[in-house]
């Protein structure tokens, strides 16, 4: 997830998602997620405290400032690169079962009352953000890392 000024998404020219202050989440799931794992992902999206309080410190959840997030689906982050020199997608989870477990997620954070843009699932699409920061932080459910 980064932390965003504004972020937009965008599939064959058209806006499909735009936020402006919050957070672009960029969501992958490994052939073994489940509800657990979208638990997991949106509390953590929606409650952690990434954004500056008065004083500058990281104090303050996307709820806090009134931001919104823009979750677009990305399997590209399950590309394991350490061999060879064409990543391999074992891990990934198969098309069908990851857009539902997608589509969780979305309707997830929809219902913590933040707003919520998406991208298009399968679909190539052009994202766009002004970083703010920057702030870049990887979450895994799993806590491999």
């Amino acid at each position: 997830m980064q932390r965003v000024r504004k972020a937009e998404v965008r599939v064959d020219g058209q806006v499909v998602g735009r936020i402006g202050h919050g957070l672009l989440a960029l969501v992958a799931a490994a052939d073994d997620d489940g509800d657990a794992d979208v638990t997991y992902t949106v509390d953590k999206l929606v409650g952690l405290r990434i954004f500056a309080d008065e004083a500058g410190n990281m104090n303050r959840s996307v709820v806090d400032v009134g931001g919104a997030l823009l979750i677009v689906s990305q399997f590209t982050l399950y590309g394991d690169a350490r061999k060879g020199r064409r990543p391999s997608f074992i891990k990934a989870m198969p098309p069908g079962p990851a857009e539902q477990l997608y589509e969780k997620v979305v309707a997830a954070a929809r219902a913590t009352g933040v707003p919520v843009e998406t991208g298009r699932f399968r679909a190539m699409m052009e994202v766009e953000l002004l970083n703010d920061g920057p702030v870049t932080l990887l979450l895994d459910s799993k806590r491999q890392f």
